[in-house]
């Protein structure tokens, strides 16, 4: 089977226990998650299979929004409520007006330092496996997109704020940033992952339900298509003459699409379809040589 699963993964067990136990349920040897999400955190884990996989960088690529619950006055080794406290400090004095005001600091392009707690590799180890054995390195900041922070409830000193951010945003360490900012340390107490490019919460099965599926045979059924993914990309129909050239790897002009050579390098990626309406794969803009080459041929 080809496609992707929208699962709503459940505390306690990590992203790679998901894919697992996708795998041992569907018998798909070619399984693939898309945003890795931390053991304690919920919510929407795209699952790709078979041909699926091969979509996944263009998912992690995807815009992402959380619901958070962060915790004031309170500082642990993790950012997160699984680590040791290490600080405590008196947030009382914190209004919602000053929260609002702060989490205004942390929208657009900023700068960010990823915790020790990740999956960021430093040669070749992930971090957290180093902070685990007592060591830490030293992280250099990086630009990531935060779209939008909004504050959703606040019952003191917890705050829930819903994020709509880019790719490699970590939401421990905005929930750092923005102690730090206020004087009194915070730490992420809840994340839920509500979004996750087209894969929405509401939309999101649990491994309960997939099981069930699989037990009586219509787990195919949860399936999205592959090219649900790239929805926002335009869609082209080709020929069969360049139908048979993107087959076999080889790039087309399709003159007939689009002749503003700026216009193709700014949208870059594009959806190709035969004239049958089966999907043929992702092609690729060349501004050099104006044409279109196939990136990812699935037909």
């Amino acid at each position: 089977m080809d496609g992707i699963l929208n699962i709503n993964k459940p505390r306690g067990i990590t992203s790679f226990d998901v894919v697992a136990r996708v795998r041992r349920l569907t018998g798909e040897k070619r399984v693939g998650h898309a945003g890795t999400l931390d053991p304690e955190a919920t919510g929407v884990l795209p699952v790709c299979l078979g041909k699926g996989t091969r979509i996944v960088e263009f998912l992690v690529d995807t815009t992402k929004a959380y619901r958070a619950q962060i915790e004031l006055g309170v500082t642990t080794d993790t950012g997160d409520a699984s680590g040791q406290i290490i600080r405590r400090e008196d947030p009382s004095k914190i209004s919602r007006e000053r929260l609002e005001s702060d989490l205004t600091y942390f929208c657009g392009t900023i700068e960010q330092i990823p915790p020790m707690y990740s999956a960021v590799k430093y040669q070749g180890r992930p971090l957290y496996q180093l902070a685990r054995a007592g060591i830490e390195i030293e992280r250099k900041s990086r630009p990531v997109i935060v779209y939008s922070l909004n504050l959703t409830g606040w019952q003191p000193p917890v705050a829930t704020v819903e994020v709509v951010c880019g790719k490699g945003t970590y939401i421990r360490s905005l929930a750092q940033d923005l102690g730090k900012a206020l004087g009194c340390g915070a730490t992420l107490n809840n994340l839920s992952r509500l979004r996750c490019g087209i894969f929405d919460i509401k939309d999101a099965i649990s491994l309960d339900r997939l099981e069930a599926a699989c037990r009586h045979g219509y787990w195919q059924n949860l399936f999205y298509p592959i090219d649900t993914v790239l929805i926002d990309w335009d869609a082209i129909i080709v020929d069969d003459d360049a139908s048979q050239l993107i087959r076999n790897g080889r790039p087309v002009a399709l003159s007939s699409y689009n002749n503003n050579k700026e216009d193709r390098s700014y949208r870059r990626y594009c959806r190709a379809y035969t004239l049958d309406g089966c999907f043929l794969g992702v092609l690729r803009f060349n501004l050099e040589r104006n044409e279109w080459q196939p990136e990812k041929v699935f037909a």
